[in-house]
Order: C-alpha cells, then sequence, then structure tokens
C-alpha cells in the first residue's frame, strides 16, 4: 500500500521549466497576438467612421424627392468639407456646394437635410454655427 501511495504523487520532472511559466510564456504570446489583432480591428473601425458619413432619414428622403444623385466625388468633397469643419471646432454647419447645400451634424458626420439652391432662395438657414463652400 505504500508503494501505490508513492506512486500516486510521484511527478517526473520533464523539463527544466516549470509547468506554470510554460503555460504562462504561452498566455502571453496569445494574448499579445490577439491585442494586436484586437487593436487593428479598432483603428480600421475608426478609420471608417472618421471618413464616411450617414445620411438621416429626412436626408435620405430629400434626396429622393429632389432626385438628387451623389456621385462618388461628390461624396469625397462633401467628406472633406466635413472633415475642415471639423478641424474648426464647428458642431453644425451648412456646407454650400456648386448645386446643393448640406445641414451637417459634424460630431455625428450625419447629412440632416439637403437643399437645391433653387429651393434656398428667400429662406433662412438656423441652429448652424459655422459654413464650408465647397
Amino acid at each position: 500500500m505504500g508503494d501505490m501511495w508513492i506512486k500516486q504523487n510521484y511527478i517526473p520532472n520533464i523539463s527544466s521549466t516549470p509547468l506554470s511559466n510554460q503555460q504562462t510564456a504561452h498566455k502571453d504570446v496569445s494574448t499579445q497576438n490577439t491585442q494586436s489583432a484586437f487593436g487593428e480591428l479598432l483603428q480600421q473601425k475608426i478609420q471608417a467612421s472618421e471618413t464616411s458619413l450617414v445620411f438621416s432619414k429626412h436626408a435620405a428622403q430629400r434626396l429622393q424627392d429632389r432626385d438628387i444623385e451623389m456621385s462618388a466625388e461628390q461624396m469625397s468633397t462633401l467628406s472633406e468639407a466635413v472633415g475642415k469643419a471639423e478641424e474648426k471646432g464647428i458642431k453644425n454647419a451648412l456646407i454650400l456646394g456648386s448645386e446643393n447645400s448640406f445641414i451637417v451634424n459634424i460630431p455625428s458626420k450625419t447629412v440632416v437635410t439637403i437643399m437645391s439652391h433653387q429651393s434656398m432662395k428667400e429662406n433662412v438657414v438656423t441652429n448652424i454655427d459655422g459654413t464650408v463652400i465647397i
């Protein structure tokens, strides 16, 4: 019976590095890889959100009602204007384009409404704190 007790508690020395250190080293590498992948994904999402504009339901309806089509070039120009407004600390901007004007909430990068220049005649634009001309 004494021999069984010794065999049950006998742990052979397989490596010179304790098992707990081997596991910790493996976890550190795994954690670093996960953090790196997460960091890259987070950075991509941040960059995408910084450059992309969202059209509110009202703005989308205005686009449809007024048969306004936004080309990739126009979207790029509008995004640049939003970036300029953001740099200046503008919160709600009137962005005057060659054919259309946009009211944009800069912090959320949301186009609130769109107006053609003809529909802007004799109208007053309120609740803006800056204008960008494109």
